[in-house]
C-alpha cells in the first residue's frame, strides 16, 4: 500500500491590486505584477518602539535585542559600563526618528 501525504499549503494572502491569492511571502504579485505592502501590525517590529527603547534603553542594548540583533545587543551589553553604546543608541534614536516607515520594514521587518 501507498500512502500519499500532502504537503501542507504554504500560507496565503490576496494581493491588494487585483485579489489573486498568492504565497503569504511573495513580494509581487505574479498576475499583476503590484509590490505587496508589508504591514507592520501584523508581527512585525516597529520603529517608534525601536527609537524609544534605543532612546529610554539602548545604552545596554535593548533595542537591539527588539530588532532582532541578538550579538549586537550582546555587544552592547558587555561594553555598557565604557557609556559608548549609549553614544551609539542615540544617534541611532534619531536614526530611527527620521527613517521612513519603508525603509524600516526593508531592513528589520523582512520575511523569514
Amino acid at each position: 500500500m501507498s500512502e500519499t501525504t500532502a504537503s501542507p499549503m504554504p500560507p496565503q494572502k490576496f494581493c491588494h491590486a487585483c485579489g489573486q491569492s498568492i504565497d503569504a511571502r511573495a513580494e509581487i504579485c505574479p498576475k499583476c505584477g503590484v509590490r505587496q505592502a508589508y504591514l507592520a501590525g501584523a508581527g512585525g517590529k516597529n520603529r517608534i518602539a525601536a527609537a524609544l527603547l534605543a532612546f529610554f534603553l539602548g545604552g545596554i542594548g535593548v533595542h537591539r535585542f527588539y530588532l532582532g540583533n541578538i550579538g549586537l545587543g550582546f555587544l552592547y551589553l558587555l561594553f555598557c559600563w565604557t557609556f559608548i553604546p549609549a553614544i551609539v543608541a542615540f544617534i541611532e534614536f534619531i536614526m530611527f526618528l527620521v527613517m521612513s516607515d519603508d525603509e524600516f520594514n526593508r531592513r528589520y521587518n523582512q520575511p523569514v
